[in-house]
């Protein structure tokens, strides 16, 4: 088991680089920006996504893993399909995100999306071999979103979630999901060159 967990976190870590540098990234627009805070409009979008149990970063690694296999060939018509960035990963509620692959969750139920490019519809999408692998379409939706550098642990994500929270209570917000994480850098960009957000869904106007 020890071996299976190293392998998935090894093999992520290495998927991860060349698939989210560099890449086409999610469609939005800024309404507003307080400091390192912004609320967003994103544009609708289809997602691939997967459902994995077990701590926040085994499982966005396991889920990372599932959709890059689809991603590189493992689909009906055997075609690499590019992906946005950033990576995300979202919770057990199921209530989606408009990024590539996302993060969100209860502790132990997450699920992980990639966002397809822009390029491409339902009918066009080749359709997953592994059952495990879902396509989503997901409407226009707005976002409280903060951005921050560093190493996203557990300490670092709550203290963030929290200041975005205090924003959306400040403002009156509505929010409509729990926070979702999003990643944009392979695992090894120096910690103050990475660019990490806390998302959650608003209500509003987009």
């Amino acid at each position: 088991m020890w071996w299976t967990i190293v392998g998935v976190t090894i093999l992520g870590s290495a998927l991860w680089g060349p698939i989210v540098s560099n890449v086409e990234q999610a469609k939005y627009s800024v309404v507003e920006q307080n400091n390192n805070i912004e609320i967003r409009d994103y544009a609708p979008m289809i997602v691939a996504e997967t459902e994995v149990s077990g701590a926040r970063e085994k499982a966005i690694s396991e889920g990372f893993r599932i959709i890059a296999d689809y991603i590189f060939g493992n689909n009906s018509t055997a075609q690499k399909v590019s992906m946005t960035a950033p990576v995300t990963q979202q919770g057990s509620e199921k209530i989606a995100m408009t990024a590539p692959v996302t993060q969100q969750g209860d502790g132990d139920t997450w699920h992980v999306h990639f966002v397809m490019p822009a390029s491409y519809t339902m009918d066009t999408l080749p359709k997953p071999n592994n059952s495990a692998v879902k396509l989503k379409e997901i409407g226009g939706k707005r976002f409280a979103v903060i951005r921050f550098s560093g190493m996203a642990g557990e300490d670092s994500l709550k203290r963030h979630t929290e200041e975005l929270s205090a924003f959306i209570t400040a403002k009156e917000l509505k929010s409509l999901s729990a926070p979702t994480y999003a990643f944009f850098n392979p695992p090894w960009t120096l910690p103050f060159s990475r660019r990490n957000e806390v998302m959650v869904e608003i209500a509003g106007d987009h």
